[in-house]
């Protein structure tokens, strides 16, 4: 199997994770977010990146909130998943790139 890399370029948000009132991702918002996003014009997203949730998600949270934004990307606009030291979910949800950091520099 042959991977093409391409240049990431445009538009690139840092989506937010829409959480319920109880604390819970909500898959719902999050899939219409990303509907908006590709609406609008944008050209890739981002998803748990470490200014964001995901210093306070669990790692079952992490890895479905990449795969159900590879999911509703559905190849529309690239994925670029967070990491931090858990660059083995963005392989295996297979987003569109990852990006790395050393540490976690968020505080839950």
């Amino acid at each position: 199997m042959t991977t093409e890399f391409r240049p990431i370029r445009g538009s690139i948000p840092a989506l937010i994770t829409p959480m319920l009132a109880d604390g819970k991702v909500d898959y719902p918002t999050l899939r219409k977010l990303i509907d908006w996003h590709v609406a609008e014009g944008t050209d890739c997203i981002g998803v748990v990146g470490t200014t964001g949730e995901s210093p306070t998600v669990t790692v079952d949270e992490h890895c479905e909130i990449i795969r159900v934004s590879v999911e509703q990307a559905a190849g529309r606009v690239p994925v670029i998943a967070g990491a931090a030291f858990l660059s083995f979910l963005v392989k295996a949800a297979r987003s569109s790139a990852f990006r790395l950091s050393s540490e976690e520099h968020g505080k839950p």
